[in-house]
């Protein structure tokens, strides 16, 4: 099922994303007794964590029983500021009560693998299994070209069909080496959200409703078992059909 939800502006966009992920969450948990997600960077992404983290009901949630994933990272040191991990955690994990073994952050550039991030993405794959979880809810935002996590159209990623994770390089977007899952363990996920906002999104937002290939529009292939939802402000939904 594939729904399209449009909110006047980018921070009512955030924050009816963040109620709403509060919600799944605490249903997750209610009926399996922990939860899994998997955090998306860029502006929206962190916004939506910063409402998260200011929400009165931020603690209906047992954080110590949600497992965090990454869609994808900047390969970068730890701690650089231009790194998923650490705008994650300013915005909203350095505030909540986490079970830090339930925290699955990707390997930097600086880590244990050195700057190898073909080696970074194999220990990846390896934290996810070898069977990718079927997170509760996997979130992503959407480029200017349609890229979505570190997938970009007609890029050796987008063709990826075996791999869970994998290195990317040569990025159009700056920095131009990253790790990303891929495609088909997108596709794992029971929902998959996908947050973009601005005129500049208007096109590929259009072009991946309306049903152009993944290769073309990679966001068009990022869809969920049970549920892809479109979250978009009116800017982004303009040129919708």
């Amino acid at each position: 099922m594939t729904d399209v939800v449009v909110h006047s502006g980018g921070d009512l966009l955030a924050a009816a994303a963040a109620a709403r992920l509060i919600t799944s969450l605490v249903d997750a948990q209610a009926a399996r007794g922990v939860a899994s997600l998997v955090l998306t960077g860029g502006r929206t992404g962190n916004a939506v964590m910063a409402h998260v983290r200011d929400s009165p009901a931020r603690e209906a949630v047992d954080w110590s029983r949600v497992d965090l994933y990454w869609g994808d990272e900047r390969f970068l040191p730890a701690g650089h500021p231009d790194r998923n991990e650490t705008q994650a955690r300013e915005a909203l994990l350095d505030h909540i009560e986490l079970d830090p073994a339930r925290v699955h952050v990707m390997e930097p550039s600086d880590g244990r693998f050195g700057d190898d991030p073909d080696a970074a993405a194999a220990d990846y794959a390896r934290v996810l299994g070898s069977t990718v979880p079927a997170f509760d809810v996997f979130l992503l935002g959407v480029g200017e070209e349609g890229h979505t996590a570190s997938i970009f159209p007609d890029s050796p990623a987008v063709h990826e069909n075996s791999l869970a994770v994998v290195a990317v390089r040569d990025c159009p977007k700056p920095p131009p080496t990253r790790v990303s899952l891929t495609l088909p363990a997108i596709r794992h996920a029971q929902e998959v959200w996908l947050m973009t906002t601005g005129e500049a999104k208007a096109d590929p937002v259009a072009r991946a409703l309306a049903g152009a290939t993944e290769v073309e529009i990679p966001a068009a292939g990022a869809r969920g078992l049970r549920r892809t939802l479109w979250l978009l402000d009116a800017a982004a939904a303009a040129k919708i059909s």
